[in-house]
């Protein structure tokens, strides 16, 4: 059985802009789940059940975060330390080597489908919980579904895979998000109000804080690594030692060295195995998205200056120093 969940169909601010601004052709609605209330498409309840009730692998690695926080990154080089630098295994395409659970339910091709029989999907995107069962293993899984979403095995520590969550600051995870919205989920609304919906926990994946915080009180469980974007950035070799000491690797200088040129933006950026321009050309080629733009697109701190103006600013500074009053987490 899945957890409870309300319609988010309610005439109040936030639901009318989401439903208005945020309803591309793959979308039927939306709702909010759990004691936290975290919204998700209408599709989501389709696969609530068997995520809840997934075989977990302790040999499983899984890179978990909100939407836009380095999740891409964490994962290239999470795989590449796991696999021995397998640098040539690398170039096949990381949505099928490190699957997205959460994939499918949040794109729901059932009305679609049989007006464009040209699109075909591989499994990763047509059932991507299916996918991840066949697996063999070390299976490398991303999701961004919150703690309490997470499958039971997880939650309730009778299987304890090797667990890695990236955290960003909340403006520039919101400025990114807001790009990768328009290019990859259909929103059609203006900067500001995304930031309504982002500031009222009422996109994919919100509430941010607790999302972010629930991870961040396990930071010290044994098969737990939370990361920070703002350290990848600052200090890229030491977060690959960090991240390989946690998998159990040993690097030397050498290999540290080269993983930091593989995993640099500008490599990112041009690397078609990990860039996601692929899934930008089948939206525009089936106009199921209309919006120009990359996957990869800045990769800076700070980016939210060229933005934000200094009240929305003030505003997310407000909120940021609320959530994280009681806790010792800093940006």
């Amino acid at each position: 059985m899945g957890p409870q969940f309300i319609p988010a169909d309610s005439n109040d601010e936030q639901d009318r802009l989401l439903n208005e601004l945020f309803m591309p052709p793959f979308r039927k609605g939306y709702v909010r789940v759990g004691p936290n209330k975290v919204l998700l498409p209408l599709y989501y309840l389709d696969y609530a059940g068997r995520i809840e009730d997934m075989e977990v692998r302790d040999s499983d690695v899984w890179i978990v975060s909100h939407p836009k926080a380095g999740t891409t990154w964490t994962q290239e080089m999470a795989w590449v330390i796991n696999q021995d630098f397998d640098f040539e295994g690398a170039k096949v395409p990381l949505p099928e080597r490190f699957p997205f659970l959460d994939h499918t339910p949040l794109f729901d091709y059932t009305d679609i489908l049989p007006n464009l029989p040209e699109l075909q999907l591989p499994l990763f995107v047509s059932d991507s919980v299916t996918y991840i069962n066949e697996m063999k293993s070390p299976r490398y899984i991303k999701t961004h579904l919150p703690w309490e979403l997470l499958p039971k095995q997880i939650r309730e520590g009778t299987k304890k895979p090797k667990i890695i969550y990236v955290a960003r600051n909340a403006k520039d995870t919101c400025v990114s998000y807001y790009h990768h919205c328009k290019i990859l989920e259909g929103y059609s609304g203006s900067f500001d109000n995304y930031c309504k919906l982002f500031l009222g926990g009422s996109l994919c994946f919100a509430p941010f804080w607790p999302h972010v915080l629930n991870f961040w009180k396990r930071r010290d469980e044994p098969n737990i690594l939370f990361l920070k974007y703002e350290d990848l950035k600052k200090d890229l070799p030491a977060v690959i030692r960090k991240t390989a000491a946690f998998l159990g690797k040993d690097l030397n200088e050498e290999q540290v060295d080269l993983l930091a040129e593989h995993l640099s933006f500008a490599r990112m950026k041009s690397n078609p195995a990990v860039n996601y321009e692929a899934a930008i050309e089948i939206n525009r080629r089936f106009n199921l998205t209309t919006a120009d733009g990359h996957f990869m697109r800045s990769g800076q701190v700070g980016n939210y200056k060229e933005v934000m103006g200094p009240e929305l600013i003030a505003e997310f500074d407000r909120w940021t120093q609320e959530n994280l009053a009681k806790s010792e987490l800093t940006f």
